[in-house]
């Protein structure tokens, strides 16, 4: 059966998420979803139930990483919809000999501060065009400004590859955030695999003024309670997760290096105030949170918010679900409250 492009999948999607929650329920042919106390949104659960239907990637030997980031782009595509969110201005540049995106927030608004964001993708796929979505939502809805940057990507640049792409993006972010009209502040923030690189960054450039974390990796050492409960059926499966981990975990890695798992480090104190966002139907979840409070423990101003009906990859969903596109928001103004009172 051939597969609906992206734009005929975002309008079916959007179609989808436009119908009464109990409708949303008996479509996806499967009763309310609830664990953990928690429950699935209906749009949500018929957009996964959708997702099965047209067919999901088989995540084995046989999928090269060549192919799996045509998957997430076209995946990202279809879920950002087909009318991207409206900024000031969205221009490309290379930041330290790396492909980027500055997405400005209206002039009138006067200087801002940088958010220097690193996309999800488990350091194997995602760019600049899989993230454009949520970084037009935290540009619009935090007022900051965005430079979205990619890094090199496993398994063809191996860590530390793209901490290295990070720290040099972190650096160019510093001397150059002026020039693009930001006040000179820099926020560090991404999801996932964006999410770990953030926190890492974070600890080791103490200058940095504040960080966004949504749903971070932050360690490779455990598998939490949340693995066990979100591990099948929400997008990140455990199949996913060795799939990534098979390419971008050399057989001498150690998962216990803070560098790899940042809640491991010995010290989090002095570290920026942070925004630590997470999913209740997400493997991730659990360390997320244990993050959080890690940091809260040593004395960090923390803001966490869970979104409790919500999965992994939500913040790419915004032009396809009301419930999304509400939460993204959220973090926005989350983000922009958080900067208001560092």
């Amino acid at each position: 059966m051939r597969r609906p492009s992206e734009r005929t999948q975002a309008r079916v999607a959007r179609a989808f998420a436009a119908l009464p929650p109990r409708m949303q329920v008996k479509l996806s042919r499967m009763p309310p979803i609830v664990i953990d106390g928690q429950r699935l949104e209906p749009e949500v659960q018929l957009l996964l139930a959708a997702r099965r239907l047209i067919g999901e990637p088989v995540w084995d030997e046989r999928l090269s990483p060549a192919r799996a980031r045509e998957l997430a782009r076209e995946e990202a595509a279809m879920a950002a919809g087909t009318r991207p969110v409206p900024v000031g201005r969205v221009r490309e540049l290379e930041v330290a000999g790396l492909p980027a995106r500055h997405y400005a927030p209206p002039e009138d608004t006067g200087p801002r501060p940088l958010l220097l964001f690193w996309h999800g993708g488990g350091f194997v796929v995602g760019d600049l065009d899989t993230h454009d979505a949520p970084c037009r939502m935290l540009c619009r809805h935090a007022g900051v400004h965005v430079l979205s940057v990619e890094y090199r990507l496993s398994p063809e640049d191996l860590f530390p590859a793209y901490l290295d792409d990070a720290h040099n993006s972190y650096t160019w972010a510093r001397e150059h955030a002026r020039e693009l009209g930001a006040d000179g502040r820099i926020v560090v923030g991404g999801d996932s695999a964006g999410g770990n690189i953030a926190a890492v960054i974070a600890q080791e450039r103490r200058d940095v003024d504040a960080q966004l974390l949504i749903y971070p990796a932050v360690d490779a050492s455990a598998r939490r309670r949340s693995y066990e409960l979100f591990g099948e059926g929400f997008f990140l499966t455990d199949r996913l997760m060795e799939w990534y981990a098979g390419h971008f975990l050399g057989p001498d890695a150690d998962p216990a290096d803070p560098r790899r798992s940042p809640l491991l480090a010995p010290d989090l104190s002095g570290l920026a105030p942070a925004l630590v966002v997470t999913a209740g139907f997400d493997p991730l979840r659990d360390e997320g949170e244990a993050y959080a409070a890690a940091l809260a423990g040593a004395g960090v101003p923390v803001i966490t918010r869970r979104f409790t009906g919500l999965f992994h990859t939500f913040i790419n969903c915004v032009g396809i679900s009301p419930a999304c596109h509400a939460a993204m928001a959220e973090v926005g103004g989350m983000l922009r409250a958080l900067l208001a009172a560092a």
